[in-house]
């Protein structure tokens, strides 16, 4: 084994073997090594959880590491993300129900990670990228740019000196330990999980004839379903192979993980929020369990001109709601490829370090606010339906936007356009506070079954088909969908405190029938 190699990777989970596929797929010469504990072929179904994903993830998955035919044959299509609420233990079509009735343009996946880690496993050896499994990384070392890396597994222990080192592994990752890198992040939030070999089908938890005709493509089942709450929402994702995993997110003031920190006790809190989904899953069999508490983290560098790199969980992670966390896969290794890339070419990498890591920061610090005291507000239908709406609509119109067009480490912005950013992150920021304020309040009501169509809020099926149309000129379409989410964001403020204001030709273009479905 060459003990030299241009790129060490530690953990070979879903960022660690995508980085690998990358990197060889940009530079096949590149000498790739990825160092992973656990051994291959790993289980399926009950592997690890963060099984849904939206555009940004898909996007990178199929297009950028070249997985669509393995994710059309082997995951299951997602039908959006759907939210319900105020159930309260009647049948489902009695609850506000927050989704699409047809396919956005935009695919995404609900994905089996055991199935896909172990197809990635494969590829990346036949990429010509070394795979170690089965192996543990004993000790991280680096000192000025000397990277050392002590390795132990089956056939004894060896040492690798890379030029670049990547800790692609978990929150406690051997490098991030080391450097004594972890940051808090100050949002209180809580997580307990499970899979069951069932098929839990939100879709059968009710009868009526009009409410199972609303989903038009897909099923309600290959949705990612939210049922929401005050200070919480769970989750229902249905894997390939029949199974479903479910989880409880939530507010550690509101609900403390000790209420539902194992199997029997998050049945009986299920049972007080959510009993329908309780009486589901009762008598199923459990294939795991976990729980993980103040999941949320942050790191103090990602990014280090001495050519080391945080990616994966041993970088950042937020929260699991709108299922961000292959995006930020992602964003952190399309830098960590380019960084590698432009190093090869000038043997410099820290002009490209400071850069990407104020613009990782930047998207970090905007995703932190959709979640950051939000919680409260989850079983508020209102509030939820309109910021879902502008939470989208700026996903779409500038982060998502930007990856899908390759613009997401540009380095060339004018001034013009920075200031423009900045502008509309300030914007974004507002909005956040203003739902914030609402959130704190902890509304919820009986839902009355109203459908909000999110198919048919014409600005969100726009950007969302802009995302699959690709841009002709980014600048220029960049430059719209800012000034578009300028003028939307007082519209989103008024509707937030006055559901029955009047609306202007203007909103109607935008939202559609958005306003009368908030005052039904």
């Amino acid at each position: 084994m060459n003990t030299q190699p241009d790129v060490a990777i530690i953990g070979g989970g879903l960022a660690g073997l995508t980085l690998a596929l990358q990197l060889r797929e940009r530079m096949d010469d590149l000498d790739v090594v990825v160092v992973e504990r656990n051994h291959h072929p790993v289980p399926t179904a009950a592997h690890k959880v963060g099984e849904s994903m939206v555009e940004i993830g898909a996007h990178y998955l199929s297009h950028t590491v070249g997985l669509q035919d393995h994710l059309d044959k082997a995951h299951v299509r997602k039908n959006g993300l759907r939210f319900h609420f105020g159930a309260q233990g009647r049948e489902l079509h009695h609850a506000d129900e927050l989704g699409v009735s047809h396919l956005l343009a935009v695919p995404s996946y609900q994905v089996d990670r055991g199935v896909l880690e172990n197809e990635l496993g494969q590829r990346v050896r036949a990429a010509g990228g070394r795979f170690v499994d089965g192996t543990r990384v004993v000790k991280a070392t680096t000192d000025s740019g000397a990277h050392r890396l002590q390795c132990r597994g089956d056939d004894g222990e060896f040492e690798l000196r890379p030029r670049w080192l990547v800790d692609a592994g978990s929150r406690a990752g051997p490098l991030r330990r080391s450097l004594a890198l972890a940051r808090p992040v100050e949002h209180d939030v809580n997580a307990a999980w499970f899979r069951v070999d069932a098929d839990i089908d939100v879709g059968d938890w009710s009868g009526d004839a009009t409410w199972q005709a609303r989903p038009r493509d897909l099923p309600r089942r290959q949705s990612t379903n939210h049922l929401m709450g005050p200070g919480y929402w769970c989750w229902l994702i249905p894997l390939a192979c029949g199974a479903t995993s479910i989880g409880i997110v939530a507010d550690g003031g509101m609900h403390p993980l000790e209420d539902y920190n194992s199997f029997d006790r998050a049945l009986a809190w299920l049972g007080r929020y959510e009993p329908v989904l309780a009486d589901a899953v009762a008598d199923k069999p459990v294939m795991d369990f976990g729980f993980l508490r103040h999941f949320s983290h942050d790191a103090q560098t990602l990014y280090s001109p001495e050519r080391w790199a945080l990616a994966g969980e041993s970088g950042v992670f937020l929260d699991p709601f709108y299922s961000p966390g292959t995006d930020f896969i992602a964003i952190a290794n399309t830098m960590v490829t380019t960084l590698v890339e432009n190093d090869r070419r000038s043997g410099d990498a820290r002009r490209d370090c400071l850069l990407f890591e104020q613009l990782y920061r930047s998207y970090f610090n905007s995703s932190l606010s959709l979640y950051q005291g939000q919680y409260p507000g989850f079983g508020d239908r209102h509030l939820m339906a309109l910021k879902s709406t502008w939470d989208y609509c700026y996903y779409w119109g500038v982060l998502a936007f930007l990856y899908v067009n390759d613009a997401i480490t540009r380095a060339g912005l004018t001034a013009d356009e920075r200031a423009r950013l900045a502008a509309v992150v300030g914007v974004h920021q507002g909005l956040q506070a203003r739902f914030r304020a609402r959130a704190s309040e902890a509304r919820q009501e009986p839902g009355r079954g109203v459908f909000i169509d999110q198919y048919r809020i014409p600005i969100l099926k726009r950007l969302n088909a802009s995302l699959a149309r690709g841009a002709k000129n980014v600048e220029r379409e960049l430059q719209d969908n800012i000034a578009e989410l300028e003028r939307l964001a007082p519209l989103i403020a008024r509707r937030l405190d006055d559901a029955s204001a009047p609306a202007g030709d203007w909103e109607r273009e935008q939202l559609g029938e958005l306003p009368r479905w908030l005052q039904a």
